[in-house]
């Protein structure tokens, strides 16, 4: 849609100010000037209407959001027949941890150090075994444990375990049911 009326004196101070403030890409492009001459007498109420907004776009401008960090692989869901094979023994399980006993960041620490080695070594689907908990019954998730089986799914969303994580899925009760986790891991770069 365009505009088919001169610009405000108003629209003109905040778009010089604007001009003023982008530094070009390339160096020695002509600037846009306005082709009428600005009215002389500008009512005392209009210019500081006009110096106000032309400050605010520049200091909008000027005040940038920091660019955003690049996004993290994305987690696929781990493929039903795939689960199917591991579970009923087709296909192996090439690499397993068992996060029993361990504070979460030693379990942190270790799940990490694991999947970085098993992704070295070329393993494909790998069992986190968590523990299941033996909760208080009370029904307050703070008072509750099994800590790590709330836990590592939710580490598998940080970057840093993104590089290793391909997916994951809660283990066939054969291989530790809701205590233990399937992951499919990523190939190494």
């Amino acid at each position: 849609m365009s505009r088919r009326r001169q610009l405000s004196d108003e629209e003109h101070a905040l778009w010089s100010g604007l001009v003023r403030s982008i530094t070009p890409l390339r160096p020695g492009k002509a600037r846009i000037e306005r082709k009428t001459e600005p009215k002389t007498a500008l009512k005392a109420e209009s210019k500081s209407v006009a110096a106000t907004a032309a400050k605010a776009l520049q200091r909008a401008v000027t005040q940038q959001e920091p660019p955003k960090p690049p996004k993290s692989l994305p987690l696929a869901p781990f493929d039903r027949r795939l689960k199917q094979r591991v579970a009923r023994g087709r296909d192996a399980i090439d690499a397993r941890i068992d996060l029993h006993g361990m504070t979460q960041q030693e379990a942190h620490d270790a799940l990490l150090r694991f999947l970085r080695r098993a992704q070295s070594d070329g393993a494909k689907v790998a069992l986190v075994v968590t523990g299941k908990g033996t909760g208080t019954g009370s029904g307050d998730p703070a008072r509750e444990r099994g800590v790590l089986r709330r836990q590592v799914p939710l580490w598998f969303s940080l970057p840093e375990f993104r590089l290793f994580v391909g997916g994951f899925e809660e283990a066939h009760v054969g291989h530790g049911g809701h205590g233990a986790l399937y992951v499919r891991l990523r190939r190494a770069r």
